[in-house]
């Protein structure tokens, strides 16, 4: 020891002296009821909100939903770059900060609240799998149409990403985005597709979860899943969702397909 250092018993606390440990604030916080002021943050619907982040709003506010749990949507023209993440939606609960479906099922999760408790293990993997098939494809596909699609991106996506923004500020941004998300195609193996191409996946995609609905109203057994607000946000979005051409919504499942998920919109969401 330094002689010249004076130790006090209080000087250094041991981390294990601290009023509340780091597992039992996780714990207190997870125990927390669901407060009624609980908001998810998004862009401007009107003027901003792309389809892709639109898609991912309305799947979290549907298992929302289907959780029964209330939740307060707020646009703000900044959202994106208020999230944790860089991605919206996000909430608010508490002095919590969760961004998009994945983390946010898993804070609902330990809050006491699941849609997919009732599966067993194989069940559990198939539904994370068509979830991924979904982000990997129609999420990815839906980025492709609005960044790297020429005629959409001059009539729809520049404008409505820089619509809150001065000039030359909504050019800079917009482009800025563009880029990293042709980066992200090009590291992905997007890069030299053509929108046939890209369209075919879509196919593909929405074909096998046709497939796996069959003529159930929902994916797994009689109740919604996670997998289901995930699918629905983006149907739901396509189908309704201006753009160029209808290439990409002819490619969703058939008319009562497209009718169940439009029910199921307006009993889970008001729409």
């Amino acid at each position: 020891m330094d002689p010249g250092r004076v130790s006090h018993p209080m000087s250094s606390p041991s981390p294990c002296s601290k009023a509340e440990t780091d597992e039992e604030i996780a714990f207190r916080r997870a125990t927390e009821p669901w407060p009624e002021d609980a908001t998810l943050y998004q862009q401007l619907k009107g003027e901003q909100i792309l389809l892709s982040d639109n898609a991912s709003s309305l799947a979290v506010q549907a298992f929302l939903q289907m959780c029964e749990l209330p939740i307060k949507v707020v646009c703000r023209a900044n959202a994106e770059y208020m999230s944790p993440s860089g991605k919206v939606p996000f909430i608010h609960v508490g002095n919590q900060v969760v961004s998009e479906l994945g983390p946010i099922v898993q804070f609902v999760k330990a809050k006491g609240h699941s849609l997919s408790d009732g599966l067993d293990e194989v069940q559990k993997a198939e539904m994370k799998a068509y979830m991924e098939l979904v982000n990997n494809m129609l999420l990815t596909a839906e980025l492709y149409l609005q960044w790297c699609d020429e005629a959409t991106v001059g009539e729809i996506t520049h404008s409505r990403y820089g619509f809150p923004y001065p000039w030359p500020l909504n050019h800079i941004l917009a482009y800025q985005k563009q880029w990293e998300v042709k980066r992200k195609m090009k590291a992905i193996g997007w890069g030299n597709k053509t929108l046939d191409q890209v369209l075919e996946d879509v196919d593909q995609c929405c074909q096998a979860l046709s497939q796996r609905l069959g003529t159930q109203p929902y994916f797994f057994n009689k109740q919604p899943t996670e997998l289901d607000a995930l699918v629905f946000g983006h149907l739901f979005t396509i189908l309704t969702t201006q753009l160029t051409s209808d290439e990409l919504s002819d490619k969703e499942p058939g008319e009562k397909r497209k009718t169940t998920y439009f029910v199921l919109g307006s009993e889970w969401l008001h729409l």
